[in-house]
């Protein structure tokens, strides 16, 4: 079987732990890196005493299934509405996000936030070059890297309930046609100072819990998000303490807004990120090239409450 001969598609679940049937006509999500594992398998030792010192054949006794991919970040290619949205959004939805559409007329948006309740789950078929895995009811995390001269990506991972693996043929998938914009042409800042970066990364951080059930097949309940910790980094040039006071404001714990300005230029192929409450958790020092750079390692914590990161396309 051929590593380059590889999909996945990605459907939210009405209920969770159901199939939704993902199709290869709407669902298809352009990946780079796929792996999957197993996650979470139960093999029981039998610590028997016998004639001789040998040891016995575990038992096994349930596995979930964990799938990873990195997935371009851009938009639709034309006005958002509740079938044409992100390829990332079923995705996103599954890693403790909401997804809100809006479809005012020529300013068509889809703007992605963290929520702490009511959490959607999806079915994620992967298919490899004529065997195909089904993993149902996952739920994951999510990071970001955004760098400059390249494109921003998402990197998922998700876990879930697997299926016993079938020879199918592969899904005639129907990507999105829009190209991902460069990260160029930005208009960062932190602190209301625009700072001078080579890249932004940051992370939901979700806490996975997989409780075990005595009734299912898997022996796993509900694989539940039940924490999160949003965190990240950028690389500032350093400048006077006049210009930005980067370590005044770390040992002073200040709080302050970050925000991406639009990233592509185009509607519906561009995306911005901001965060009302970021702190800096960190501080050192670097070198880009001859010119000093501080490394700063931040958190994002909440303003007004499920807040700490809005991810909006437009």
């Amino acid at each position: 079987m051929l590593v380059n001969r590889e999909v996945i598609l990605a459907k939210v679940e009405s209920t969770y732990n159901t199939d939704s049937t993902p199709a290869g006509a709407t669902d298809a999500v352009l990946v780079e890196n796929p792996s999957w594992s197993m996650e979470g398998t139960r093999m029981i030792d039998r610590p028997t005493v016998r004639n001789n010192i040998g040891t016995l054949q575990q038992i096994y006794a349930g596995t979930l299934m964990q799938v990873s991919f990195d997935v371009e970040l851009k938009g639709a290619g034309s006005a958002y509405s509740a079938s044409n949205v992100p390829e990332i959004d079923a995705l996103m939805r599954s890693c403790g996000f909401s997804s809100t559409v809006d479809t005012t007329p020529s300013s068509e948006t889809v703007t992605y936030a963290p929520v702490s309740t009511g959490h959607e789950s999806c079915t994620i078929y992967y298919y490899q070059d004529g065997l195909r895995h089904i993993i149902t009811g996952c739920r994951g995390n999510v990071s970001f890297n955004m760098e400059t001269g390249n494109y921003g990506r998402a990197s998922f991972t998700m876990t879930g309930h697997a299926s016993a693996v079938s020879d199918t043929a592969m899904a005639t998938p129907t990507y999105l046609s829009t190209v991902p914009p460069a990260i160029i042409g930005g208009a960062f800042t932190i602190d209301s100072y625009s700072a001078v970066i080579s890249a932004l990364s940051f992370d939901a951080s979700n806490t996975i819990a997989t409780p075990p059930d005595f009734n299912a097949a898997d022996g796993y309940s509900a694989v539940q998000i039940t924490k999160r910790d949003f965190n990240g980094s950028f690389d500032p040039e350093a400048v006077l303490v006049a210009t930005e006071a980067f370590e005044a404001n770390f040992k002073g714990g200040a709080s302050m807004a970050l925000a991406t300005g639009d990233i592509g230029s185009t509607q519906y192929n561009k995306y911005s990120v901001s965060m009302p409450a970021v702190y800096y958790r960190s501080m050192s020092m670097g070198d880009r090239d001859g010119v000093r750079v501080y490394d700063m390692p931040f958190g994002a914590a909440e303003s007004s409450g499920d807040d700490e990161v809005s991810i909006l396309f437009d």
